[in-house]
């Protein structure tokens, strides 16, 4: 029930089946004073030679959340299958120090799917896992070098906390927005 309660709700806050119109261009930054540009643009205030950018995720009703971003970028809309397989594996590898070290064993990632998101540039998010919202449509997987492509929908990561796979990961697949796993 918490579940579908929560669904609804970010299906009303999300434009679903939303298609961002990425023209975003590091060379020309007047383009990325855009809102859906906007992660482009914080990108580039980073030092270079950083393969992952964090930031506090400046959304009010998200106080709990950061986002990882990969410092490259790519042309149109940034696609996690844009990258290569060494910079998803620092992206994920990165991504989850740093869910460990604000919230324990307790810890989520979260990829939105490419219907409802809302800025060009990749991202995750981090934060805390919601009680109660395991679903049984995951994969197991061993290494963050190991979680799958999600194609257009988004996923959700968090470790496995007992039984025959702790110490593995849960990779949620299959959602557009996942999000809603995330304490806000």
């Amino acid at each position: 029930m918490f579940r579908l309660a929560a669904w609804l709700l970010a299906a009303t806050s999300i434009p679903l089946f939303a298609q961002l119109e990425c023209k975003c261009d590091v060379s020309h930054p007047e383009v990325l004073k855009a809102r859906e540009c906007s992660l482009c643009a914080e990108i580039e205030k980073q030092p270079a030679g950083v393969p992952v950018i964090f930031l506090k995720d400046i959304n009010p009703r998200k106080a709990n959340r950061w986002l990882a971003l990969p410092r490259a970028h790519s042309t149109g809309r940034h696609n996690l299958e844009d990258l290569a397989a060494e910079q998803r594996n620092a992206l994920w590898s990165g991504a989850v120090e740093k869910a460990k070290s604000l919230w324990g064993d307790r810890w989520a990632i979260a990829m939105n799917g490419h219907r409802v998101r809302t800025q060009c540039h990749m991202h995750v998010h981090i934060g805390r896992l919601l009680e109660g919202v395991e679903t049984a449509n995951f994969v197991v997987v061993d290494s963050t070098a190991k979680i799958p492509l999600p194609g257009d929908f988004g996923l959700w990561i968090h470790p496995v906390l007992d039984g025959p796979e702790k110490g593995k990961l849960h990779v949620h697949l299959g959602e557009q927005v996942t999000e809603t796993v995330l304490l806000r």
